[in-house]
């Protein structure tokens, strides 16, 4: 009930953005699909000591993913365009994606996304793409087809965002905090990587307890905030990683040639545990201790994503159009490759180039005691952070 509302609420936007013929070579996308969507979570909801992955899914009225066999939503083309990314590049800096449970078709689904939209090829044999498990090793855990879908809306947003970054994905064996935080230590001491991407999430938590699976500084470390608006979500409340929020993109008729407000279901909140980020003193946040989100990219599923995926069993195979703050995760992370830069706890940076970010002024995801928390205004909001990337300059 709380997506259809969501839908509601933005039906005339999204009658615009389902009617508007958008190309692979300009915007990135084939046309999306007409009627009402039913944005659909992927992954079962999380319990004690373990996470869920934060990603929406469209469906039919039936609840069974929308498969296509060419593209709809936003693809690579879109997302450079919308944050300034075109042209960058990360001199082959590597991003690792941290899930649970196998994606048996993974490199495949991935190289059909990359050769859809004309980017280099990213495999095992030519040294880009590189799958472990949470120990390093090839013995992978079991399948497990809703984070498989979670694994494929990772693997392309990295692709599209960061077309020349390596991509190393590490399977935990399980969605525990315990088996996600040990493949995260494994993506750290894997050379060359510069940013570690976490799309999932459980209610919040103490750094006490997991930070030790999220410290490490020289690293990017990022992690969606949730999809269900208010209420703080660990690992996005640790005082150690980026925090990524969510937006609703679409085209505009202005100089940037984009629009984002604030995604309805965009995770945002105030620790009861973790201390506040220093370098945030100033923006405002109203939290006593950390505040999320930090900074934030698409993520309405309703202005959604492009996504290749095949695994077995999944009951869909194909193109599906994907949201959540799942997917402005690993966009972030790609970011943060393209810049290069991530000395020290890498959070603090988007506060002390605040001016180089889009700041995101309209929209909401709730009501909250304190209006900034839900509600997007000049500067620092709890759902968009301090806004989505204009280019690298704030990473």
């Amino acid at each position: 009930m709380r997506y259809r509302a969501i839908i509601a609420a933005t039906a005339a936007t999204l009658t615009g953005l389902a009617t508007m013929a958008v190309t692979t070579t300009t915007a990135g996308a084939a046309p999306s699909p007409t009627g009402q969507l039913h944005p659909a979570r992927v992954c079962a909801a999380p319990t004690a000591g373990n996470t869920a992955c934060m990603s929406l899914v469209r469906t039919d009225a039936n609840g069974k993913p929308i498969a296509t066999i060419t593209p709809n939503g936003f693809g690579p083309a879109s997302i450079q365009s919308a944050y300034k990314l075109a042209g960058l590049s990360s001199a082959g800096r590597t991003v690792a994606i941290v899930d649970a449970y196998n994606d048996p078709t993974a490199e495949a689904d991935l190289g059909v996304y990359r050769a859809q939209f004309q980017l280099p090829a990213c495999t095992t044999a030519n040294g880009c793409f590189r799958k472990v498990n949470q120990t390093g090793g090839t013995k992978y855990p079991r399948t497990n087809s809703g984070w498989a879908q979670e694994i494929s809306l990772d693997l392309d947003m990295v692709s599209a965002a960061c077309p020349d970054c390596k991509i190393l994905l590490v399977e935990a064996n399980s969605a525990s905090f315990a088996n996600l935080g040990a493949a995260v230590n494994q993506a750290a001491r894997t050379a060359g990587v510069v940013a570690i991407s976490n799309s999932y999430g459980g209610g919040d938590a103490a750094d006490t307890t997991y930070g030790a699976y999220y410290n490490h500084p020289g690293i990017a470390v990022t992690a969606s905030s949730g999809d269900s608006g208010y209420g703080a979500s660990y690992p996005a409340s640790s005082s150690y990683v980026t925090a990524v929020g969510g937006t609703s993109l679409v085209t505009a008729a202005n100089t940037r040639g984009w629009s984002e407000t604030v995604w309805s279901g965009a995770g945002s909140g105030c620790s009861a545990y973790n201390v506040a980020l220093a370098a945030a003193a100033s923006a405002g946040t109203g939290c006593a201790k950390r505040a999320e989100a930090d900074v934030s990219a698409v993520a309405d599923p309703n202005t959604g994503v492009a996504v290749y995926d095949s695994t077995p069993n999944a009951g869909s195979s194909g193109w599906m159009v994907f949201g959540g703050t799942s997917a402005s995760a690993p966009i972030i992370g790609a970011v943060y490759a393209l810049s290069g830069i991530t000395a020290g706890y890498p959070n603090a940076l988007p506060y002390t180039h605040t001016l180089a970010l889009f700041d995101v002024t309209s929209g909401s995801n709730g009501t909250c005691p304190t209006l900034q928390w839900c509600t997007a205004r000049t500067g620092w909001d709890g759902p968009s952070g301090l806004g989505t990337p204009n280019g690298v300059s704030a990473f």
